[in-house]
């Protein structure tokens, strides 16, 4: 099978700047639209979870349907595990009552357990081999327990570990300037720093989304959830646009 073909059959993006541009959009918006729901609206952990957990299932089903890769149900599918992400780990974290080590080290576990389950079924665990609805549901099952592990390895690093929102954002910011350098410079693994930097992704989106969202006195901005929501929708609309163009015109 020919490389063109191949790389129709697949229905994840490329992996550029852009990618990871969204990606960190992404997670951001799922931790105030996810915080909007169980927070601002009263409705609690527990009915934000399911309410989001029926939102990703119908997501996924989607997204494994389609015929070939869509930008719109690929993001909107990345969002429904940010927003499912944010509020399982604050019922784990919180409602629980594990705290944040112990919900961090559960999530880890279940993120190790779903890799190495993939990989024992399939062989590998790389993104460029996304492209039977097996592969997928281990995709997105993984990606989710990684948008969860994220959350809470946030809330622990600014919280527990008392760094604050912008010096966890620093921290999780140089971690994953680490990878960029070892992607550039080494010869480490490709899949292994795509799984390290979408994981990392996600705790640096977490405590963005905290720090526009959480009161003054606790470090952050006191944005309104709804407001700063729609705007890092809009932005990763804009964004995806950009995304389309650029692949659109690399195609010709």
């Amino acid at each position: 099978m020919n490389s063109t073909v191949e790389k129709n059959l697949s229905k994840v993006p490329e992996l550029t700047l852009v990618f990871w541009i969204i990606k960190i959009a992404a997670t951001t918006l799922g931790e105030t639209a996810g915080d909007a729901v169980s927070m601002s609206m009263n409705l609690g952990y527990l009915i934000g979870t399911l309410i989001f957990a029926i939102v990703f299932f119908a997501a996924v089903f989607v997204q494994i349907k389609a015929k070939k890769f869509s930008s719109l149900i690929y993001w909107t599918t990345i969002v429904t595990t940010t927003t499912v992400g944010t509020t399982l780990a604050d019922f784990s974290t919180r409602s629980l009552g594990i705290g944040y080590a112990g919900g961090s080290a559960l999530l880890f576990g279940l993120l190790l357990g779903s890799l190495f389950v993939w990989y024992k079924s399939m062989g590998t665990v790389s993104v460029e081999s996304i492209r039977t609805p097996k592969a997928e549901i281990f995709y997105w099952l993984t990606i989710m327990f990684s948008q969860t592990l994220g959350t809470a390895l946030g809330d622990w690093t600014a919280d527990s570990a008392g760094m604050g929102y912008l010096g966890a954002a620093v921290l999780f910011g140089g971690l994953l300037a680490v990878l960029v350098g070892l992607y550039f410079f080494t010869k480490v693994s490709r899949t292994f720093l795509f799984w390290s930097a979408f994981i990392l992704t996600r705790p640096l989106g977490a405590v963005l989304g905290d720090f526009l969202d959480k009161p003054i006195e606790a470090g952050g901005l006191a944005l309104s959830r709804y407001s700063a929501s729609a705007v890092l929708f809009i932005f990763m609309v804009a964004c995806i646009l950009i995304f389309k163009q650029r692949a659109s015109t690399k195609a010709h």
